[in-house]
């Protein structure tokens, strides 16, 4: 099933117990306790935030692309998506979004394969790889580079064609379009404001997101 599903959410922002604007290239990471909704807000429009997600308690346990695909016979990821780990643990269920669909295959960036999708000369460009690595350095040690798993990409269009293969094309988002979690356990939640100039996932325009999170 491929089809976008848009769900609106009740949440009002002035009710948020946190709100927080991360510009491009930069980085988010926190800890959500169960019952507590995340929205991540697409400012400009096409942009992608790269995510990853670990159960809180047990980091070791973190976001699985494959169990999470599996488990609900869908590629892309939309309202009701349960994300899970590789232990098969519920972590957070989307339950709005106005964007309708978002990758899970296309992983994040980093200066490894900017050299190989791109040109030797993109090495030096900052990329998600580098910006998830100085989040989990700036937190309490548990989490290494060993820890960078598969990741969500919010907002960004990666369809897969017949014969299997890749291809990374114009966003399908627009200004203000938003995703909302609700987190079923302890979730550390770890953004990458997608720096990426090299492929239209963010119109070769990376813009600010935003972050808000409520209390059940």
């Amino acid at each position: 099933m491929t089809a976008f599903i848009r769900t609106e959410s009740s949440l009002p922002e002035e009710q948020a117990i946190h709100d927080e604007t991360v510009l491009a290239g930069d980085g988010w990471m926190n800890v959500l306790e169960p019952g507590q909704t995340l929205r991540i807000v697409d400012l400009a429009g096409n942009q992608a935030a790269d995510t990853l997600f670990f159960d809180a308690d047990n980091p070791d346990d973190h976001y699985s692309a494959v169990n999470t695909i599996a488990a609900q016979g869908n590629l892309y990821l939309t309202t009701g998506s349960v994300l899970r780990t590789e232990s098969g643990k519920p972590l957070a269920r989307i339950v709005a979004d106005t964007c309708g669909r978002h990758d899970t295959v296309g992983g994040s960036c980093s200066a490894q394969s900017n050299t190989v999708r791109y040109a030797h000369e993109k090495l030096q460009m900052h990329n998600c790889r580098d910006t998830f690595m100085l989040q989990l350095a700036k937190h309490d040690g548990r989490y290494t580079k060993r820890d960078l798993a598969p990741n969500v990409n919010f907002f960004m269009n990666v369809p897969v064609t017949p014969e299997g293969d890749l291809t990374f094309a114009d966003g399908v988002s627009a200004p203000g379009c938003y995703v909302e979690l609700e987190a079923i356990a302890r979730t550390t939640v770890l953004i990458s404001n997608c720096p990426q100039l090299n492929n239209p996932c963010n119109a070769y325009d990376p813009t600010p997101i935003r972050v808000l999170m409520w209390n059940p």
